[in-house]
């Protein structure tokens, strides 16, 4: 059963959490899959590089982590005051380069173009 995030996370708690995310139908995330004979290790840096990535762009500190062969762990600190000081543009910024966004969001961050504002001209379908 989900239980929604306000109930899951609480900052008056504690500031530290440990996430655990496993593959499913027997799949393999790194290491060798003795099934297939198919070796997966390709992908262990590339997930720690992704943490280390992810990380940076968001208020989360990565206290510990391990990149097992079908599952990964973290344990992490939560950062909420260092959030308040970003204003709107700092939040669309980091979440547009993770995730694509709309088009209009699109049109204010393309081409690495900080801050500059999509055409007002409509087009002509």
């Amino acid at each position: 059963m989900t239980v929604p995030r306000d109930r899951l996370v609480s900052l008056a708690d504690t500031l530290y959490y440990h996430i655990v995310s496993r593959c499913v139908r027997r799949t393999f995330l790194c290491g060798a899959d003795h099934q297939t004979g198919q070796s997966f290790e390709h992908r262990r840096q590339w997930i720690e590089d992704r943490i280390r990535s992810l990380s940076s762009l968001f208020t989360v500190d990565i206290c510990a982590y391990a990149v097992m062969s079908n599952h990964y762990h973290l344990v992490i600190k939560l950062n909420p005051n260092e959030a308040l000081d970003w204003s709107q543009d700092d939040v669309l910024a980091r979440w547009c380069s993770v995730f694509k966004g709309p088009l209009i969001v699109q049109g204010i961050f393309g081409k690495g173009a900080f801050g500059r504002r999509p055409c007002s001209r409509k087009r002509r379908c």
